[in-house]
């Protein structure tokens, strides 16, 4: 097994602790290990402890429990806090490694030490970022221009799989919390733009994760189905508040 020194593996859960088992085996399958794997677990219910513990015991991992569930950003926190090493791989339990991102890890780790001034190597994406720029054989660099007029322009920062520095939030603040899970993911994508942070990408973005959200271990997140409806009306409203809200409050 190869592991890498100096860098933990961060994870956040909550009441998926089989799609957490599936992470963890599929890394042990791709034979890599971490410094140290750190669990923060945001006050799962007590029936998921005893698989909990047994996982634990398997794949030797760090617990931070809570003993009340204050949503993604505080738990973001205190696993954060609890980090010893200068680099932090963080996953959420519902992603999966594919053999691509087993590849792609090394290189990653190499950026970070080699550049000093970057701040975030992204490995998932929904969608391609707008802006764009070459930065390696296999990464593009996030940047944002002048005029930017796509307002997908905010999700440089995402809370999807990426390496990051130990002292993120020295420079960018620690997560908003008591509020939920996707504000909480805003208020850091503006903290990031606000701040000049440095993002490269990598050109497999679509590749080296799988997501799942399994019918036995759904999302827990629940969004307004205006979010995500078709109807021209509804469809402009939400580009035209976007535009606004998110230049106001990157330039407030």
């Amino acid at each position: 097994m190869h592991i890498y020194k100096d860098v933990t593996l961060l994870i956040t859960h909550y009441n998926r602790p089989h799609s957490l088992e599936r992470l963890l085996r599929s890394l042990q399958q791709a034979g890599i290990g971490f410094e140290e794997i750190i669990v923060s677990d945001d006050a799962s219910d007590e029936q998921h402890f005893p698989l909990l513990q047994a996982l634990q015991l398997q794949y030797k991992f760090t617990i931070i429990p809570g003993q009340v569930n204050k949503g993604l950003g505080h738990n973001l926190n205190k696993g954060q806090a609890a980090v010893k090493t200068s680099l932090v791989l963080y996953i959420q339990e519902d992603f999966e490694f594919t053999s691509l991102f087993i590849q792609d890890l090394p290189d990653a780790i190499s950026i970070m030490n080699r550049d000093a001034q970057l701040d975030l190597v992204r490995f998932f994406a929904h969608a391609r970022y707008p802006y764009l720029r070459p930065y390696s054989t296999a990464y593009e660099e996030m940047y944002m221009p002048l005029f930017a007029t796509d307002y997908h322009k905010i999700y440089a920062y995402s809370d999807t799989p990426h390496l990051r520095r130990a002292d993120f939030s020295s420079k960018f603040g620690p997560y908003k919390e008591g509020i939920n899970a996707d504000r909480t993911e805003y208020w850091m994508c503006v903290s990031f733009i606000r701040n000049k942070g440095r993002c490269v990408i990598s050109r497999h973005y679509a590749g080296l994760f799988l997501h799942h959200n399994t019918p036995d271990e759904p999302s827990t997140i629940r969004r307004p189905g205006r979010q995500f409806s078709n109807n021209f009306f509804v469809r402009t409203a939400r580009y035209w508040y976007r535009q606004i809200r998110y230049n106001f409050d990157l330039l407030s």
